[in-house]
């Protein structure tokens, strides 16, 4: 079974790439701000079925440049379901809590009412909705926190911060499930294989780590895990402020993917000891 992915670079392409079958595209091979491009490749291969690990992620920069993160993130993974749908193939797609607009405390269901606070969750519902318009065989994955030994996530930057300091103040009214990119990779592969054989499985799922827990109690685990004395002290995310809001509430309720793809929800603690363990050699 060959399997497309858009990305090469990002931590859950990394991960993908470790399996058989898997081709791997680069920005050079794929050029995200030209949707038809994407499209094109995707026919010319041929593939069993296609994941779309690409996207512009710069979160805080996107207010700043919303057209082109709408043409990465929107436009682009509509071509790409578009395609899928022509040949009859499945198509998984990564996105985000960002689509949520972060309020409350209960965990985000795939049906509520989305709302995001700012371009970049805008610019990934669009590819939602561009996806599901194009009504082939496609599952959306949201996901959130995505944590690797691979690129630029808080697991490093937290190490390489408690190595260098004695104490750190960490946001701590954000909750969240960190989610390790190996686990959504898994995932991605799980999904793309069982809607090749039933399509009915196509719609929104959630998939992140658990159990919840907020930054700052996250980065006192890593530090835990690490031996690193860095004290970590709570604020609030007033006292940090970003050019792009964040969501308080990044809950997200995994039961439906369980139910219907037999994925349960990942424990983070599991994940993060390798994490640590790599990057740490």
């Amino acid at each position: 079974m060959t399997i497309l992915v858009f990305g090469r670079t990002g931590q859950v392409a990394q991960e993908l790439a470790t399996y058989d079958g898997v081709i791997s595209l680069d920005r050079a091979a794929a050029d995200l701000e030209v949707p038809s491009a994407c499209a094109a490749v995707i026919a010319a291969h041929a593939p069993a079925a296609v994941i779309n690990a690409a996207a512009y992620t710069a979160v805080d920069k996107a207010e700043e440049d919303e057209p082109r993160a709408t043409m990465i993130n929107g436009e682009t993974p509509g071509a790409m379901a578009r395609a899928c749908a022509d040949l009859g193939i499945p198509f998984v797609s990564i996105s985000t809590d960002y689509v949520f607009s972060g309020e409350g405390e209960i965990p985000w269901m795939p049906e509520d009412s989305t709302g995001p606070l700012g371009a970049y969750g805008r610019s990934k519902l669009a590819g939602e909705q561009a996806i599901q318009a194009a009504g082939g065989a496609y599952a959306i994955l949201r996901t959130s926190w995505v944590v690797s030994a691979h690129g630029t996530n808080f697991v490093k930057t937290m190490l390489r911060l408690g190595a260098e300091r004695d104490a750190l103040t960490i946001v701590a009214d954000q909750i969240g499930g960190p989610t390790p990119a190996r686990d959504i990779a898994a995932a991605c592969m799980t999904m793309v294989a069982q809607l090749a054989t039933d399509p009915s499985k196509a719609g929104i799922y959630h998939f992140a780590g658990g159990p919840n827990v907020s930054w700052a109690d996250f980065a006192r685990q890593i530090f835990s895990l690490a031996d690193l004395t860095c004290a970590v002290s709570d604020i609030p995310s007033s006292d940090y402020p970003t050019p792009a809001t964040r969501p308080l509430n990044s809950r997200l309720d995994c039961t439906a993917l369980e139910t219907v793809f037999g994925i349960p929800r990942p424990d983070w603690r599991v994940g993060l000891k390798d994490i640590v363990k790599e990057v740490m050699g």
